[in-house]
């Protein structure tokens, strides 16, 4: 297909199948936005937390509305974040540099591994992320979801759905907004070295968003979508059984000592060398249209661009928090209940403030995750783990190199969980019931981890790092289990899994985006459950 017939088609088809929900200046209810976003079957199908009489179908109970209407208000939460998008933005959603980012999105033209992109271990099948307990990069097999094969790399990708209401990316909180709002540039970005808080200044005129800045960095990350080849031996020894030599040569560190920016300046010699992508810049662009080269400032304009778009949050508690009293079970509303009381969850998935709703404080902490690693070497890590077993995992102490940060990571946000095949920064989990249990009980459910048990897969169930170190540090609010009834934790899964859950984020939904071809002419990465 043509370039110009590509974004038509696409803009028209991605238009219908989302709704444009971060277009319009408040939430229909109910909606024919959400019926072209999930079908015309009934917005609660499929949702049950065990209970066959607890639909909320006309006969409610007014004491458990009033209880939780009372709660949300208490906490601040209103249901209304995802209408507060484009005011915060300050303009309009542009489609068509959404759709440009979409384009890139799937294409690994700009990732000189040749193998990969940011939908390999960003999968539309799961929320816009990681189909693995820790992720796979390069060196591939061009599939994407449960048979995906490759050397891991350390961490799982987190879903990037809702990504712009997060004032800190990444499990390690390592890409932020000190001013606590993604939306306020005003204090600039901070980034570890190279990008530092140089690279993106206070009150910047043209990156003025945290994800605008934040996707300057997947491309340059070696382990994503940089590859090895011509690496060896400047790496060191251990590395050199990556170098296979079938990706582009990833050029050698500048003064800075890193190789981010020259990897990014060969990626811009590879768009720069494809007349569809100059096309489609120039559409967007006049610098473009006019000859000037791309640069990565708009590549990184055009993948935020996209992900504005997947903002999806209008799940039953946000409805019932807009007065859709209907919209909830009345064994979510008895779980949301347990979450902002006894249950002490909001004391770290909070709402309110700087949180926008997201269900996360966005502070590092300890929870005591299981330590699973796999071993290292070709088609099994390229990654070399913390500790002298090389089987650990610092955390926020790899960007600090503070022994206090040790085994911190940000806390997650929580929407749209439903979609996630694995849980905490490594996958440890790949129920959610369990992960919610070892949040109940910290310290029996890691000393008495089994990886086999727990659902990861093969290679990750091969050896576990110490748990004790984890322990002695867990935070604070973790300490004391808590204890809950059969019946109170079956509600509680019901509320995180349905009640947080927005349709428009179903694989159903989101493989739709998938392009039939990109502007490079290579092979789109196999979604095996957008089959």
């Amino acid at each position: 297909m043509r370039a110009g017939k590509l974004i038509a088609v696409a803009g028209l088809f991605w238009a219908c199948v989302l709704g444009w929900a971060v277009l319009i200046p408040s939430l229909p209810t109910p909606s024919s936005v959400l019926h072209a976003a999930v079908g015309d079957d009934d917005h609660r199908d499929g949702r049950s937390n065990g209970h066959s009489d607890d639909r909320s179908h006309g006969h409610s109970d007014g004491q458990l509305d009033a209880d939780l209407k009372h709660v949300l208000k208490a906490a601040a939460f209103t249901g209304k974040i995802e209408s507060t998008l484009e005011a915060r933005l300050g303009r309009r959603v542009n489609p068509q540099l959404a759709n440009l980012g979409r384009l890139l999105w799937f294409d690994t033209l700009p990732s000189l591994g040749r193998d990969n992109t940011c939908a390999g271990c960003h999968s539309p099948t799961n929320g816009f992320g990681d189909t693995q307990s820790i992720a796979i990069g390069v060196q591939n097999n061009n599939k994407v979801g449960p048979h995906r094969s490759g050397p891991r790399n350390q961490r799982r990708s987190p879903l990037v759905v809702n990504n712009a209401f997060l004032r800190s990316l990444m499990w390690n909180g390592r890409f932020s907004a000190p001013s606590g709002d993604p939306f306020d540039n005003s204090r600039g970005f901070f980034f570890p070295p190279p990008e530092s808080d140089v690279r993106f200044p206070p009150n910047d005129l043209i990156v003025k968003h945290l994800l605008q800045a934040q996707a300057h960095i997947p491309p340059t990350e070696l382990v994503e979508v940089g590859g090895f080849t011509g690496t060896c031996p400047t790496l060191g020894d251990d590395f050199c059984q990556f170098d296979d030599g079938l990706g582009e040569v990833v050029p050698p560190p500048d003064d800075s000592g890193f190789r981010n920016e020259p990897i990014r300046q060969r990626g811009l010699e590879l768009l720069n060398g494809n007349s569809t992508y100059r096309k489609l810049f120039g559409e967007v662009f006049p610098k473009v249209k006019k000859g000037k080269p791309i640069d990565f400032t708009m590549f990184g304009l055009a993948i935020a661009e996209f992900e504005f778009t997947l903002t999806f949050a209008d799940a039953p508690l946000d409805q019932f928090a807009r007065g859709q009293r209907k919209a909830m079970t009345a064994g979510e509303k008895r779980g949301a209940l347990l979450f902002f009381g006894e249950a002490r969850c909001v004391r770290c998935h909070a709402v309110a403030g700087e949180s926008n709703e997201m269900f996360s404080d966005f502070k590092n902490r300890v929870v005591g995750v299981p330590q699973i690693a796999p071993f290292f070497g070709v088609g099994l890590s390229n990654m070399i783990y913390d500790g002298t077993g090389k089987d650990e995992d610092f955390g926020l102490e790899q960007i600090t190199g503070m022994k206090s940060d040790r085994y911190k990571f940000r806390t997650a946000p929580l929407r749209n969980l439903r979609v996630s095949p694995a849980f905490f920064h490594n996958g440890s989990f790949t129920r959610l019931e369990d992960a919610i249990h070892h949040h109940l009980n910290v310290e029996q459910s890691a000393r008495n981890y089994d990886p086999v048990a727990a659902g990861v897969a093969t290679d990750l169930t091969h050896r576990l790092g110490p748990i004790e170190p984890v322990l002695k540090q867990l935070d604070k609010w973790l300490r004391s289990p808590i204890h809950l009834s059969p019946s109170e934790f079956r509600d509680l899964v019901a509320f995180v899994r349905d009640g947080l859950f927005d349709k428009r984020a179903s694989a159903e939904n989101l493989c739709k985006l998938v392009p039939a071809s990109v502007p490079s002419g290579r092979p789109v990465l196999e979604f095996e459950a957008c089959r």
